[in-house]
């Protein structure tokens, strides 16, 4: 009985800690964004550095209608964006935050996470075939041929950490980790990081969901909360990329001034900043450059680390 209410607190845990994560990176980006691109809007509602605009989008959103298209597959179109959303919850149970401090640790806790980060893709699909829209079909179609370019070397670049480290635990994996990884392991960190946003549709990867040309990809007919489920489900992927990075290439809790779970929250809000940054910074690829990043970049990077990696564990 214990054991299981035990269980259930930490799950609790996590529970609120992905109700509100991905709401504070939604915040900050509001803030970041109105800074750099000087934005009045976010910086007004509720006073003072406009706190309340977090509040407003969601009071605006709960007061849209919620519009089901008369060919639609009511069902799962109801479905998908609560699929698009769980399985970055069930990742973030087995990630680690700090010795011990996880909803559950797994000894193959890299490859359970990357397993089911793939399967959000397909409350996408959903969305887009169940829309009755061709062009929501298209988005959808888009989005998951780029998933498929961009999965082998979010995934190589896994692997790399994982043979330098011997084990596919995150805890083994920070226990393992040196300062001198920064270094030997940048590419790798790099190709992870970036295969990442381009998994999550962020910019400047963001061509099958570009609002102002094709108005929000698989997503078009949505509206009201079923639409935030989306953008929530968007900003926990974030969350969810920048942890997973922390813990497996910048030492996750390991800091200069002690062991603590603060460490890896700062180095995650460091991550999470410069996926804000990279969206003002920088415009869209086209279809065609965003397909050659993947093959012709970062899979050949990611295969090299992998090869350097082997050699300096048996050499080691």
């Amino acid at each position: 009985m214990t054991d299981l209410l035990e269980a259930a607190m930490r799950l609790m845990v996590v529970f609120v800690a992905f109700l509100t994560l991905p709401l504070l990176v939604g915040q900050l980006e509001h803030k970041v964004m109105a800074h750099m691109q000087a934005r009045v809007g976010p910086m007004y509602a509720g006073g003072f550095h406009g706190w309340a605009q977090l509040i407003a989008d969601g009071v605006k959103f709960s007061q849209k209608e919620a519009i089901v298209p008369d060919a639609a597959d009511r069902i799962i179109f109801g479905l998908a964006p609560a699929l698009a959303l769980l399985p970055y919850f069930i990742a973030m149970v087995a990630i680690p935050i700090g010795p011990g401090l996880a909803g559950q640790e797994l000894d193959a806790g890299v490859f359970f996470v990357l397993a089911v980060m793939g399967v959000g893709v397909i409350g996408t699909l959903m969305a887009g075939w169940a829309s009755a829209n061709k062009y929501s079909v298209l988005g959808a179609v888009r989005q998951v041929s780029q998933l498929m370019a961009y999965e082998l070397p979010f995934v190589l670049a896994a692997v790399s950490i994982v043979m330098a480290a011997g084990s596919l635990g995150f805890t083994d994996i920070v226990d393992a980790w040196q300062p001198w990884w920064l270094i030997w392991q940048l590419p790798a960190g790099v190709v992870f990081f970036v295969a990442g946003l381009a998994e999550l549709n962020r910019p400047p990867f963001d061509m099958p969901v570009a609002d102002a040309e094709i108005i929000f990809g698989p997503y078009t007919e949505y509206t009201g909360l079923r639409f935030a489920l989306f953008l929530l489900a968007e900003y926990a992927g974030i969350v969810l990329l920048c942890l997973l990075t922390s813990v497996l290439f910048l030492g996750g809790w390991n800091g200069p001034f002690g062991d603590s779970w603060l460490w890896t929250f700062a180095k995650a809000g460091v991550l999470a900043f410069v996926v804000i940054w990279l969206r003002v910074s920088y415009p869209r690829l086209r279809a065609d450059q965003l397909q050659k990043l993947a093959w012709q970049v970062l899979i050949p990077v990611a295969l090299a680390q992998l090869l350097l990696t082997g050699v300096v564990v048996l050499a080691w």
